[in-house]
């Protein structure tokens, strides 16, 4: 019996000094840092520009281009879509104020340009930022 007890208190005491925290030794890894409210960064929110390269803001971007069309609704909650010959695009105001121009059913002629690379959780159509919109 003295025989199996010895190895279990030896393997116990093994355990018990690995898991020992002893700041005192070199090379002892530091505590985490604690996480607080000064910890968090607010981040700027991506907004469209309509501006051309930097020293010319105002210039209307290369691809800027006029389409006519009945605004729908997307799948995704608040996403909106127009389609014209060229295909679906994702309506993406540069604005948000002009969004109610462009109500769901409406006939519109919008002003803007795509944005192909741009993410979006819409699952549809090819991003538009929108720079002007019409009723009519």
């Amino acid at each position: 019996m003295v025989t199996r007890t010895v190895p279990a208190v030896l393997l116990l005491l093994l355990v018990a000094a690995g898991c020992a925290n002893n700041a005192s030794e070199t090379g002892a890894a530091a505590p985490a840092p604690s996480s607080s409210a000064s910890d968090v960064v607010d981040l700027p929110v991506p907004t469209a520009k309509t501006s051309g390269p930097a020293g010319e803001p105002g210039r209307p971007n290369a691809g800027a281009k006029t389409i006519t069309g009945t605004v729908t609704a997307g799948v995704e909650p608040n996403c909106l879509l127009l389609t014209d010959d060229s295909g679906s695009h994702l309506l993406i105001f540069d604005d948000p104020a002009m969004r109610s121009d462009a109500a769901v059913g409406s006939k519109v002629k919008i002003s803007g340009h795509a944005e192909p690379g741009m993410m979006s959780t819409c699952q549809q159509g090819v991003p538009f930022v929108v720079t002007a919109v019409e009723k009519g």
